[in-house]
C-alpha cells in the first residue's frame, strides 16, 4: 500500500514514516498543507495520515479540498488531545478516523490497518487467497503455511494484488502504489517483479490479462 504522511514536526514525521515503511508500505511525506494538497491531487494513495495543525494550509482545509475534488482515500487525522472541536470538524470534513496526540505508534498502526481493511473489504488483518496468507500486522507472507521470503517491492506488489484480488490491475496502477513520489516509475519493472512472484507463489496465482494487466486468483497447488 502507498501511504501519505502529513506532519510538520520533523521528528514525528520521520517516526511515522519509519513505522509505516517497516509494515511493508510505500511512504510519501509532506511537511505543510500546500504540499499535502498537491500530492493528494496528483498521486494515488491508499490512505493518508494527516495532522490538522499544519503551516501554509491547515489540515481541515486540505481535507475539505480533497473531498470536494472527489478524492476519497481513507484519512486518519491527528489532533491535539484537548481539541475535541477539531475531532468533530475533521469527521464532518470527511475524515475516516482520528487520533489524539500524544499517541502510541502501535495504536496508530492498528487504526491505519483498520482503514486499509475497510477500503479493501477485508474483515481482518490476515488476508487470504487460496494457499497464500498475508499478515498485515507483521508484514509476513505464508504459502501453504510456510514463510515466503520476499523483497520489499515484491511484498508491496503482492499486497496490492491481495487487497484487490480478482480485479485486473494495470502496470501503471501497480507502479503508482509501490513507488514513492519522485521515484523512477518505469512500469516495465512491474513485469519483472510479477515474474519473480510467480516463481514463489503457487502456479497460476497471478494471471495476465492481455493488454490490461494482472490479477491474483486462488490457486492451491504448492509452488
Amino acid at each position: 500500500m502507498r501511504i501519505l504522511v502529513v506532519e510538520d514536526e520533523p521528528v514525528l514525521r520521520t517516526q511515522l514514516a519509519q513505522a509505516i515503511a517497516a509494515a511493508g508500505h510505500t511512504v510519501d511525506c509532506a511537511a505543510d498543507g500546500a504540499q499535502a494538497h498537491y500530492l493528494g491531487e496528483v498521486e494515488a494513495f491508499d490512505a493518508v495520515v494527516l495532522d490538522l495543525g499544519l503551516p501554509v494550509l491547515d489540515g481541515l482545509s486540505v481535507l475539505r479540498r480533497w473531498r470536494a475534488a472527489g478524492r476519497n482515500m481513507p484519512v486518519l487525522i491527528l489532533t491535539a488531545r484537548s481539541a475535541w472541536q477539531e475531532k468533530v470538524a475533521g469527521i464532518d470534513a470527511g475524515a475516516d478516523d482520528y487520533l489524539a496526540k500524544p499517541f502510541h505508534m502501535e495504536e496508530l498502526m492498528a487504526r491505519l490497518r483498520a482503514l486499509l481493511r475497510r477500503q479493501g473489504e477485508h474483515a481482518s488483518a490476515q488476508w487470504h487467497c487460496g494457499a497464500i496468507s498475508l499478515d498485515t500486522r507483521q508484514a509476513r507472507v505464508l504459502v501453504n503455511g510456510q514463510p515466503l521470503v520476499l523483497t520489499s517491492h515484491e511484498f508491496k506488489l503482492l499486497s496490492q494484488l491481495m487487497q484487490r484480488k480478482g480485479e485486473v490491475l494495470s502496470r501503471t496502477d501497480l507502479s503508482e502504489h509501490i513507488y514513492a513520489e519522485g521515484s523512477d516509475r518505469d512500469s516495465n519493472t512491474i513485469e519483472v517483479f510479477v515474474g519473480r512472484l510467480r516463481k514463489k507463489l503457487p502456479p497460476g496465482s497471478i494471471e495476465t490479462v492481455r493488454g490490461l494487466g494482472y490479477r491474483l486468483v486462488e490457486a492451491s497447488a504448492t509452488p
